[in-house]
Parts: C-alpha cells; structure tokens; sequence
C-alpha cells in the first residue's frame, strides 16, 4: 500500500479580514482560492453559538489557497481584529531567486520590512518582514541559487 506523504500546512486565523487577506496571498502566490462561509451551512450547524450568529454569516468559515503554497484560513468568532502572529512566522525556502524576491516585496507591501533581504554570513539570501494583515514571514534563497 502506498501513502501521500503528510503535509503541513498554515491555518491562519483572522478577525473578520480572511476574504481580503487570502485574496492578497493569492495575488502574491498564484494558485486557485475557495471559500465556504458560516451562513451556507445549515442553521446551527456549529456547536457554537456565536459561529452561528447573524454577525458571523457572511464571515469566512474555511478558505483555502491551493497551488505551489497551500494557505488555510478562516474568521474566528472570538477575534474582533487582527493580533498578529508574533509566536511564529511563516518561513518560505527555495532556490529561484526572482520567485523568491517578488514574494518578499510583494508581502511587504502596506508592511514592514524587519530585516532586509540580502546576502547572510552563512551565505544564503534571507529576509524578514510583517505583512499587511500582521502574518510574520521569512524568505530564504539558499546559497546555490546564486
């Protein structure tokens, strides 16, 4: 019997932005995006009340960014905003440089840059940024790719 290896993936969670955040990973990553929200399943369909509130209805329940990079995400009913993501950060490895490098500039736009990217000591291109919606990200191009 043969296996599919196992993933992991992001799942990120978003207090009321998911549509306009995954929307902009998609423009940054490519690949096809979906989206369920709360009110298309049936009433009460969660254990929990305030997933089935008139507030949460048209919120994001699941969304899904699925190409080279696969992003999970959804609104939760107990974050009223962003807080960000400060515990981790997202880290994307390669070799394509011009892959790589538009990735890191266009998650940096409307974010902030923490450190640039540039060549490290240890040789590899690396850079570390905070994009837009408060999801910590880190680009390393590795040595070969230069």
């Amino acid at each position: 019997m043969s296996y599919e290896p196992t993933k992991l993936n992001p799942y990120l969670f978003f207090g009321g932005n998911c549509r306009e955040a995954m929307e902009f990973y998609q423009n940054v990553f490519g690949g096809e995006l979906t989206f369920s929200t709360y009110g298309e399943g049936p009433a009460d369909a969660h254990q929990d009340p305030k997933a089935n509130s008139d507030e949460m209805k048209d919120k994001i329940m699941y969304s899904k960014l699925n190409g080279d990079l696969v992003i999970l995400a959804s609104d939760s009913p107990y974050i009223e905003s962003n807080p960000g993501t400060n515990q981790f950060s997202l880290s994307i490895e390669g070799t394509n440089v011009s892959v790589l490098t538009g990735y890191f500039e266009k998650l940096s736009v409307n974010g902030r840059v923490n450190a640039p990217l540039v060549k490290q000591f240890w040789g590899d291109f690396f850079g570390m940024l905070t994009d837009q919606f408060g999801v910590n990200w880190m680009i390393s191009i590795t040595a070969g790719a230069h």
